[in-house]
């Protein structure tokens, strides 16, 4: 929260400027920047920082439009931004409805110039360290102790029959997914393979892959579940954006689901081998349709020592709406698929979002030791009460 405060004390004094450069009282920009807020999962830190807003600045707004600018530059790439412009467009909008919209070409040009500059921000993400690539030989151990380790995985959720449709990482096929499958299906839920051999990340793939969502949506006679490991979750999104009413939700396994265009990968050199002609070349129209943000629920898993694809691609924008949760594991790239953790929140959060409950890390309290997300809290509150013990010595 800390980072987000940092962008949205900036942006909240934007957003108010651009209502009352076009006429709006203080009152009346700070109401209708309030109102892009609503249901935002930060709407009640965000009001606090409109609130504190006291004087009407449109006449500095270029001044504030670049210190929100430089400020997301000096946080780095997130695609949590795409949030702020969505306000601003919303914004925008709001005040020029009904209007002709040649009185309002220097305000769209502000939006329009916000618009770019978030792109060249995220554009800026680095391919893995060196380090993290060495690392992947850890997953020979996470395959490997998968088989000692399963039998004791928590089996506590009750799938209800659901069906759920796997799809293989790059160069993987169904026998990649077949921890996951398991799994799941000893929790009680349908699992289907993807059966279309070795996933080479093509574009041919979809509309096979559309017909097998609709046979089993068919099926069923309800939405299915999609979980993507990888280049998997690339058709997870893709099918979600094209068939939100086959689709209940989807959940990506360290999965390139934004920016692919621009994204540094060592994976890249070895889909050149393999295809003669990179990515970018054989399937722009393709990874364009990762852009939007599905309606459904989104889950994303994601490691930061992932070693093939840099981490910030995998996630996707929480402040964007409710039901957007990226979930944090130890572990590698390529041992996703046989890492217990990932096995413990892919069941949690399908039932979680099937329940219509609300999302959360992991199940028990036992399961959370095994992610950052508890270390990084239980490290905070000792920094937290430590500075109180300070203050009294």
């Amino acid at each position: 929260m800390e980072e987000t405060q940092i962008i949205y004390r900036i942006f909240t004094r934007l957003t108010v400027a651009l209502g009352t450069l076009n006429g709006l009282t203080m009152s009346e920009a700070k109401k209708l920047t309030k109102l892009q807020f609503k249901q935002h999962p930060l709407e009640k830190e965000a009001k606090a920082l409109i609130k504190k807003i006291d004087k009407d600045e449109h006449n500095i707004i270029e001044q504030l439009l670049d210190e929100t600018i430089l400020v997301c530059d000096e946080l780095g790439p997130n695609r949590d931004y795409i949030t702020l412009v969505k306000i601003l467009e919303n914004v925008g909008s709001s005040i020029s409805e009904g209007h002709d919209q040649d009185e309002y070409k220097y305000t769209n040009s502000i939006i329009e110039r916000f618009q770019k500059e978030i792109a060249v921000v995220n554009k800026k993400i680095p391919s893995p360290p060196l380090f993290n690539m060495v690392m992947e030989s850890r997953s020979l151990l996470e395959w490997s102790s998968i088989y000692c380790l399963y039998p004791f995985i928590p089996k506590r959720i009750d799938g209800k029959g659901k069906p759920v449709l796997l799809i293989p990482p790059y160069l993987g096929d169904d026998s990649s997914t077949t921890f996951v499958r398991k799994y799941l299906k000893s929790l009680g839920f349908t699992t289907y393979k993807w059966e279309l051999g070795f996933n080479m990340v093509k574009s041919h793939y979809i509309p096979r892959l559309e017909e097998k969502l609709a046979d089993i949506y068919q099926e069923h006679q309800e939405k299915v579940s999609i979980v993507g490991w990888s280049g998997g979750g690339i058709f997870a999104k893709i099918m979600a954006n094209r068939h939100p009413d086959q689709v209940e939700q989807i959940l990506t396994i360290g999965s390139p689901i934004w920016g692919v265009m621009d994204m540094k990968t060592p994976v890249y050199g070895l889909m050149e081998f393999f295809r003669g002609k990179s990515l970018k070349e054989r399937n722009e129209r393709f990874l364009a349709e990762l852009e939007p943000i599905p309606t459904i629920p989104v889950t994303c898993i994601y490691t930061k020592t992932d070693g093939l694809v840099p981490w910030k691609h995998c996630m996707e924008a929480e402040t964007y709406r409710e039901n957007i949760k990226n979930i944090e594991v130890f572990g590698s790239h390529s041992g996703m698929g046989a890492n217990v953790s990932v096995l413990l929140v892919t069941a949690n959060m399908l039932s979680a979002n099937l329940q219509g409950k609300k999302i959360r890390d992991v199940g028990s309290n036992i399961e959370r030791f095994l992610y950052p997300n508890f270390w990084n809290k239980a490290r905070k509150a000792f920094q937290t009460k430590k500075s109180i013990v300070d203050c009294f010595k």
